[in-house]
């Protein structure tokens, strides 16, 4: 009678999460006439909802993790999703969640697809590839040598992850499996083996070539969450030396310019580099605040958009289409292929994540880019999944993709700036607040 109850007590209980799980493949509606006359809330509303869908409707169906791109021009099927993205995409779903664009039973549900996913694919030492097979769960190599883990998207997956565990707080069984799978996962993270018993991060290690990649984390760039997220772990923690000494041995780790005559810069290289490292570390990390020996991150994040924005209106290379709302250069594709534009590696291309991306640091000037680019381009950058990943006026191309990591950062960071929702489940997190204090930052929120 026992192993009958039991029996019956988990058919009761898979029928839950069957129906759950069948509520979660709803798509959401494209709304792709563009509206003028929008308030500034309704814009910021309809570009999450529509954005979101990328990470809804295009979600692998078979494991639930967001996919590289939208169309498919690496020659490797259909398959291929990324982890960083993903992480973003759980970000984005808490976000939809608390929206009612999808119901949290639905947000639930895909969440714990994922993690279930997750526990069976393909780790070393606990750390994720850049790319998975989203069908069987196995390797898709990156590059030749880059065929293991990759502990920067794996930090930004865990961002996501972690925020997760903190939403998804409910007495729900659903609820529990998440945190509780999520733990898992977390827990056998092995950061400070990826040390190589010295005092750095790296990047990669793979079952085939090992350490060959030789590619320590240093210099300012978008890796900071990777140091805070490997202090953070409560299994296998760094030392505060690994950040000390190997995150900052780098020429352009410390600048202290001031460019345009305003806008001091703590760290990075000349005029800052891509947008993209003012958004990826602060997903779920507050820079309000935050503090260390090296810089104050609101300062830094702000000042590194607005020289990148001041950049593209006094527009050196007399490029068409820029100017004071239209502007943000960033890693994305382009007329030329993926490229990591910047002020020092400018090709004409602006990608609307780079300025929609910043609305917590310039709400104005980001507010002005959207209007722009939802009423003027919108013919030509508004699709099914928000706006297309980058356009170049001056070259007449406008791009007919999406990628994971540029949408998933318009969708947290313009909700950051709404109501710091993922900000504060992120900060709430005990293990987080721990690494940030053995790392030694300061005023945390």
């Amino acid at each position: 009678m026992k192993k009958l109850f039991c029996i019956i007590c988990a058919l009761m209980l898979l029928g839950i999460y069957k129906d759950t799980l069948a509520q979660a493949v709803t798509p959401i509606p494209a709304d792709l006439t563009i509206k003028k006359g929008l308030s500034d809330n309704q814009l910021l509303t309809l570009v999450q909802k529509q954005t979101f869908r990328y990470f809804w409707d295009l979600a692998h169906p078979i494991s639930g993790l967001a996919r590289e791109r939208s169309n498919t021009s690496v020659n490797v099927g259909n398959n291929i999703v990324t982890t960083g993205g993903t992480g973003f995409g759980l970000m984005s779903m808490i976000v939809a969640s608390e929206r009612k664009f999808i119901t949290r039973k639905q947000a639930a549900a895909h969440t714990l697809k994922i993690a279930n996913f997750l526990l069976k694919a393909d780790r070393f030492h606990g750390v994720y590839p850049h790319w998975l097979n989203g069908e069987t769960g196995k390797v898709i190599p990156f590059s030749k040598k880059d065929d293991g883990a990759d502990i920067v998207e794996t930090s930004y997956l865990f961002v996501g992850l972690l925020t997760a565990q903190e939403y998804f707080k409910g007495n729900t069984p659903i609820e529990k499996d998440i945190r509780a799978k999520i733990k898992t996962l977390w827990d056998d993270v092995e950061w400070a083996w990826f040390t190589h018993e010295k005092n750095v991060l790296y990047w990669h290690w793979s079952p085939n070539y090992a350490w060959d990649m030789n590619l320590p984390i240093h210099g300012w760039n978008e890796c900071l969450i990777t140091y805070i997220m490997a202090a953070s772990s409560p299994t296998h923690p760094i030392k505060k030396e690994v950040y000390t000494d190997g995150w900052t041995d780098s020429k352009t780790f410390i600048n202290g310019k001031t460019y345009y005559n305003n806008f001091t810069l703590p760290l990075g290289p000349d005029y800052g580099g891509s947008l993209f490292w003012t958004q990826y570390s602060f997903m779920g990390l507050n820079p309000k605040g935050l503090k260390d020996q090296y810089a104050d991150y609101w300062q830094q994040a702000t000042n590194h958009t607005l020289i990148n924005r001041q950049y593209c209106i006094e527009n050196p290379k007399q490029y068409k289409g820029y100017g004071a709302n239209s502007w943000g250069l960033t890693a994305s594709d382009s007329w030329k292929g993926y490229a990591g534009h910047s002020p020092t590696e400018d090709l004409g291309v602006i990608t609307p994540t780079a300025a929609l991306s910043a609305f917590p640091y310039t709400p104005k000037y980001s507010m002005q880019a959207l209007r722009h680019y939802y009423e003027d381009l919108g013919p030509q950058i508004w699709g099914e999944y928000g706006f297309a990943d980058a356009f170049s006026e001056q070259h007449n191309w406008y791009a007919k993709s999406y990628l994971a990591i540029d949408q998933g950062p318009i969708i947290v960071m313009i909700e950051n700036y709404r109501t710091g929702l993922l900000w504060k489940l992120f900060m709430k997190n005990a293990n987080v607040k721990a690494g940030l204090n053995i790392l030694g930052f300061t005023k945390l929120n």
